[in-house]
């Protein structure tokens, strides 16, 4: 199976697991110049930035070691690009990863800060 269908595989847990656990969907694969986002959801108090990281094993690592300080600053510039186009400046925000691990879903809230 190659990594795109595993990436995408997972972010379909993902979503299932955030939609599990009370939160709404609002966008998903946002694309921007910046880069792309994987998952954007609502908890009710604030949008999450949601960075999907999935693998068949940790051979090369922990997934959710991938995301490192580049991967962040994009997402960081994707989610203010995003909260500029949907006029939500000054919302509260939360960069969460969640790691997919040979089947098994590990939420990290407040993975990192902007």
């Amino acid at each position: 199976m190659n990594t795109r269908i595993v990436g995408r595989r997972g972010e379909d847990i993902a979503a299932e697991y955030l939609v599990k656990n009370k939160y709404k969907i609002i966008e998903r694969n946002f694309n921007c110049r910046y880069g792309e986002i994987d998952l954007i959801v609502w908890d009710g108090n604030a949008v999450i930035f949601v960075e999907v990281k999935a693998r068949k094993n940790d051979k090369f690592g922990l997934p959710r070691e991938s995301v490192n300080l580049h991967k962040q600053q994009t997402i960081v510039q994707c989610a203010n690009y995003w909260l500029y186009l949907k006029k939500q400046i000054g919302t509260p925000v939360r960069f969460d990863v969640v790691e997919i691990l040979d089947g098994k879903v590990f939420h990290w809230k407040d993975a990192f800060r902007a």
